[in-house]
């Protein structure tokens, strides 16, 4: 029987182990001429710094406080598991898929984000400020509470995506679209909203002096109605 540790080496699927607080630094730092796949394994607290897992295939693991610094993820694909508090520091994550993955309050400062592309995932507090790369998308994923200043989301149409009390300051959302999603408490100071589609947008009480900041987006009546409320103002119609 082929051990976990052969397996590890030789780039062999590895189902159901426990790696959770090894160093895997060396043992999966190796490159290889194939993907590595990954399914229900432990990875709690592990050190993943430098691993190669280019196109890996990562199904309903758990890489809480795991620390990714400087691994290779391009083109990788998770599907389910968590990585909470995970450390992305650094790390490539090019063209991954991220689907129905708990990333609750995950670090990405210099991550490489280009093309990644998350979908139904819980990203409550992530710190993505310092991410770097065009073409990151979300879609119908939780980011209360994230931390995405100066990110990109220009020309996307962005639905399902909850973001009460997000952080999009200096973020470029030119040309979006928002569909069924929720920006209660938002902090929108320097966003760049040119263009920008906000009809489809919780609002919430958006506060009316800080409505100078949906300059150059459209909002819809009710919208505005409840902006100019705020001054007494109704809107007839």
């Amino acid at each position: 029987m082929t051990s976990l540790d052969e397996k590890l080496a030789g780039g062999l699927e590895v189902v159901d182990a426990d790696l959770s607080e090894r160093d895997l630094s060396e043992e999966l730092g190796v490159k290889l001429d194939h993907p590595r796949v990954f399914r229900r394994c432990d990875f709690t607290e592990a050190d993943l710094s430098e691993a190669w897992l280019v196109g890996a295939t990562l199904d309903a693991c758990r890489f809480d406080n795991a620390n990714f610094f400087k691994a290779e993820l391009e083109g990788s694909v998770w599907n389910g598991g968590s990585a909470a508090r995970a450390v992305f520091k650094k790390a490539d994550l090019s063209d991954a898929k991220l689907t129905g993955v708990d990333l609750a309050n995950a670090m990405w400062a210099g991550a490489m984000v280009a093309g990644t592309e998350f979908t139904g995932c819980r990203m409550v507090g992530v710190r993505m400020e310092d991410a770097r790369g065009l073409g990151c998308r979300f879609s119908r994923c939780n980011l209360m509470l994230a931390g995405l200043a100066n990110i990109s989301l220009r020309g996307q149409t962005l639905e399902g995506l909850r973001m009460d009390d997000a952080i999009l300051a200096a973020a470029d959302l030119r040309e979006t679209v928002w569909v069924d999603s929720r920006l209660r408490g938002v902090e929108l100071r320097a966003a760049e909203l040119d263009g920008a589609d906000l009809r489809g947008a919780d609002l919430g009480d958006f506060p009316m002096e800080d409505a100078h900041r949906l300059a150059g987006a459209t909002i819809s009546q009710d919208q505005a109605a409840m902006l100019l409320g705020q001054l007494g103002i109704v809107v007839d119609g």
